[in-house]
């Protein structure tokens, strides 16, 4: 099969022909249709998270065919299009497996890190991780699958909220955004102060407010959600809510968070992170996002031009998400 591989941080993705992998138990084959480019594929190949193995195919949102099940795996009969999402395996016997958080297990397994993903023609899954994905189209569903799964289990973080700042408006935030306007919520952007083009696209998708993140809303936010993986941008938000709300930081990665002063959080905010998901998010965020229904913009790349998708992501050149189209 053909496949793009990542051999070492900071180098390209080269293209090679590898082997097509073999369904293990309770696994199943799948055929890539499309692969959703992730900013945490970006961290994982510009070294900011440690490569656990090389060479390694990149990608966790991935929208595929089954063509064969594993020994026990028949939950999916062949032909049925699934999702498979960043979090490809539980230990299932930790406290945190049997509290319901498998997000935090202890020996999680990690699609397009800690094994093989999405950005090849066939891969391997655990197919009880594995949504049904069939009722969009494969590079529009795509994005659901990490952008759209994290998003939601962030903006859940935020309560009742009614006033949300989503800072970094790329392919996670034009999604909550989506929600959080169904709810009866306001959402409103933050971007680079320069990115006028994003501030636009906000706008257009029904931001109350969109302007530069270095900038104070128009009026106190009950929640700020933190996409961009930026440490400064979590005082800056803590100045921008209220009393009593809630500063979700919803990435895998972030730089270092700069120190402020004790009166930023005082008045009972509420500093925290968002891990993973969980099976239990994937169900109830198909079920919303069809009946919203949800509409991804999407960029599409061939799987050959995976490092230039990764680098219009890098350079916040994309308005919604980057989708590599396989099948």
């Amino acid at each position: 099969m053909r496949a793009m591989l990542l051999d070492a941080p900071g180098k390209p993705l080269r293209p090679a022909e590898m082997q097509r992998p073999v369904p293990e138990a309770g696994e199943v084959l799948i055929r890539v249709e499309a692969c959703g480019v992730c900013r945490t594929d970006l961290h994982i190949a510009d070294g900011e998270l440690a490569l656990l193995r090389s060479p390694l195919v990149p990608g966790h949102e991935i929208v595929d065919i089954v063509v064969q099940n594993g020994p026990g795996a028949s939950r999916f009969a062949p032909g049925t299009r699934i999702g498979v999402p960043w979090l490809g395996g539980s230990c299932g016997n930790c406290e945190f497996c049997a509290s319901a958080r498998e997000n935090l297990c202890d020996a999680p397994a990690f699609t397009g890190y800690t094994r093989h993903g999405g950005y090849a023609e066939y891969a391997a899954a655990a197919e009880r991780f594995c949504p049904i994905s069939g009722q969009y189209a494969a590079a529009h569903a795509a994005p659901l699958l990490c952008a759209g799964l994290i998003g939601f289990r962030a903006l859940a973080m935020a309560g009742d909220a009614e006033k949300i700042g989503l800072y970094g408006f790329g392919a996670a935030a034009h999604i909550v955004l989506q929600i959080a306007r169904h709810q009866g919520r306001k959402g409103f952007a933050f971007t680079r102060s320069d990115d006028q083009r994003s501030q636009r696209f906000a706008r257009e998708l029904g931001a109350a407010w969109a302007g530069g993140s270095d900038a104070m809303p128009p009026e106190p936010l009950d929640a700020a959600l933190i996409f961009a993986p930026v440490g400064a941008l979590v005082p800056q938000a803590l100045k921008a809510v209220k009393k009593g709300a809630v500063v979700v930081c919803a990435g895998i990665h972030m730089s270092d968070i700069p120190s402020f002063p004790y009166s930023s959080l005082w008045g009972e905010r509420v500093l925290r992170s968002v891990a993973n998901l969980t099976r239990a998010d994937g169900k109830a965020f198909f079920a919303l996002a069809a009946k919203i229904p949800i509409a991804t913009q999407v960029t599409t790349f061939p799987l050959e031009r995976a490092n230039e998708a990764l680098q219009a992501l890098r350079a916040g050149a994309i308005d919604g998400a980057a989708v590599l189209v396989i099948g």
